[in-house]
């Protein structure tokens, strides 16, 4: 006999403010308890010192991160010239230090704009959560290792710089998946001849979800004394609103019940991913078309035991 889990069984996504201090995994856990989520996870790490929109997935849901962690997302950081971290950020110890030449405004606009907007490279930073050999690198790099890593291709839609006061910069960055700010504002640094570390980070959009959206820990966690379940429970986005980029295919009766069984079914035409509802426009989950006249199921939702 199975095994029951403990908490309820929601379905869907909040939207949290990461406050600084806390880790991806340890604001996961306290937003699953605050909400008594019998499943929950993340859609993109935030380093711990930084702020900002992070969707947390119950149930369901955390079958669909994936379309979250493809998404690009919008950040405003700060940078300090002339100092450099081996964290790359203000949280790590200072490795080498140089005077900031003069830069005016107009002058690292143009640098941004010719070196580190489009499609560019970067090398991750050892402080991160890849990993290597099974072990994330942040955990080698604590034992002193370093590693050869493999420059990756990134996409920097739009680096607006917001300010300039030195030594401090601010930018305002919209990136692709896989995009290190910290990487960014140090090569920043390096190019003006100086280098640089993050002062401060903090998301502001992710795929879809704005932080405007967001609900505050504090917020959450008062509800939660107050047992207002009902509350916490209206904050939660449906599952397929994080699919809104994804095109609709609607099936009738027979259909619907092949295809919630895991069969492939006639249809066409559908090309590439698509959401699928029932005849009675219940989510069933993602199908993608095969052949121009198939739809294979790729990620279903189970019917709770109540449905």
């Amino acid at each position: 006999m199975a095994r029951k889990r403990k908490g309820r069984a929601i379905d869907g996504v909040v939207l949290v403010d990461k406050p600084a201090g806390f880790s991806s995994n340890g604001l996961l856990q306290k937003i699953r308890w605050i909400y008594q989520a019998q499943k929950a996870g993340h859609t993109g790490a935030l380093d711990p010192a930084a702020t900002g929109l992070l969707p947390i997935c119950f149930g369901e849901a955390t079958k669909f991160t994936r379309y979250l962690l493809d998404s690009d997302k919008r950040y405003l950081t700060t940078g300090v010239l002339g100092i450099c971290t081996d964290t790359l950020d203000a949280e790590g110890e200072v490795v080498a230090e140089a005077p900031v030449p003069a830069v005016q405004q107009k002058e690292l606009e143009a640098l941004i704009a010719a070196r580190f907007t489009g499609d560019i490279e970067q090398i991750p930073p050892m402080y991160s959560a890849l990993k290597r050999d099974g072990k994330k690198l942040y955990e080698l790099a604590r034992q002193g290792e370093t590693i050869e890593l493999e420059p990756r291709p990134v996409t920097i839609y739009e680096n607006r710089v917001q300010g300039l006061s030195e030594p401090e910069f601010s930018l305002s960055v919209h990136c692709s998946k896989g995009t290190y700010i910290r990487t960014l504002v140090a090569n920043i640094g390096d190019a003006i001849g100086c280098g640089a570390h993050v002062k401060s980070l903090r998301r502001t959009s992710h795929g879809p979800f704005q932080l405007a959206d967001a609900h505050t820990v504090d917020a959450l966690e008062a509800l939660r004394e107050q047992e207002d379940f009902q509350t916490l429970d209206s904050y939660l986005i449906s599952i397929d609103e994080l699919l809104g980029h994804l095109p609709r295919v609607d099936l009738n009766e027979k259909q619907s019940r092949l295809f919630s069984h895991g069969n492939d079914i006639q249809f066409e035409p559908v090309v590439g991913e698509a959401r699928v509802y029932s005849s009675t426009g219940a989510f069933l989950g993602v199908g993608e078309g095969r052949n121009g006249q198939r739809l294979q199921p790729v990620r279903l939702v189970a019917k709770r035991d109540s449905e």
